[in-house]
């Protein structure tokens, strides 16, 4: 989770560099390589591409897309660590909705863990006024359909290859975006395709450690880890983007590492009690 959240900061940094071209064009670009990159990938390990639970594959793909055209839009009209705070919703929602659908509980330990990170989250940036009211919503927005995304993931661990899943979230995004993109193309300068393909390079690793962690573990024990995402964002926003770190910020990450590590040795001591061994994928 360490590596793809890195992985993934990299990515957002990446489509902050490039403004100008559209969100539907970066989604429809990092589709395509993801989709060459994975095939490849398919043909390597010998995996059938097409899977068992297609419909869920399906369902996994379009509430991927999903987040993916919401937060590309929020990364190119909010500063950095702002839309990453608001897409860190993403890990309360993911274990709420695990707890509907996948019938894994989350402890009360777990759940303050939760309700901890939050509130580091929003110490972090505090009330950013440069966020207008309707962009906000889509950011919301965004963090539900990828709570829908990463439940699909873990509900596929027993039926379908990491590879698979991975190949169906750019097969889909190229799909649904492609044709609108095709008339609505923008052609990037030879800087902007460099940070194309580094958007589609850092988004294969941070998808295939993403989906490696969901099938070896359940979201109420992982999903605090996404917190840690917001350390990288604040990092790069402050190098790249002159996005200061204020004593509130301080203290809210202090709180989401401190939330992330507890989190994670609950979940340890319920597993040596119950004398569950460690699931590797």
């Amino acid at each position: 989770m360490m590596i793809s959240g890195l992985s993934f900061a990299l990515v957002h940094a990446a489509v902050k560099f490039i403004p100008r071209i559209p969100a539907h064009e970066v989604v429809t670009i990092r589709s395509a390589i993801s989709l060459i990159l994975t095939w490849f990938a398919l043909r390597r390990a010998r995996v059938h591409p097409w899977g068992q639970n297609r419909p869920m594959l399906l369902l996994r793909g379009i509430a991927g897309t999903g987040a993916l055209l919401l937060y590309f839009y929020t990364l190119q009209r909010m500063p950095l660590a702002s839309a990453a705070t608001i897409q860190y919703l993403h890990p309360i929602l993911t274990v709420i909705l695990a707890s509907f659908l996948l019938k894994e509980k989350a402890t009360g330990g777990q759940w303050a863990c939760f309700v901890a990170g939050f509130v580091g989250v929003l110490l972090v940036k505090g009330f950013d006024s440069r966020i207008e009211p309707v962009d906000l919503a889509i950011g919301v927005a965004s963090a539900c359909c990828s709570a829908i995304a990463y439940n699909m993931i873990r509900a596929l661990r027993h039926e379908d290859h990491p590879l698979v899943v991975i190949f169906y979230l750019p097969l889909v995004s190229f799909i649904m975006v492609s044709p609108w993109t095709a008339f609505h193309f923008v052609m990037p300068q030879w800087h902007e395709w460099l940070f194309l393909f580094a958007i589609g390079a850092f988004t294969q690793i941070a998808q295939y450690f993403m989906t490696r962690a969901y099938h070896a573990q359940s979201p109420a024990n992982i999903s605090n880890l996404n917190y840690l995402g917001i350390l990288y964002a604040t990092a790069i926003g402050f190098v790249f983007f002159n996005e200061n770190l204020e004593m509130l910020a301080a203290m809210g990450i202090l709180l989401i590492v401190g939330s992330a590590m507890l989190s994670t040795h609950i979940a340890t001591r319920l597993r040596k009690k119950i004398g569950k061994p460690e699931i590797v994928a």
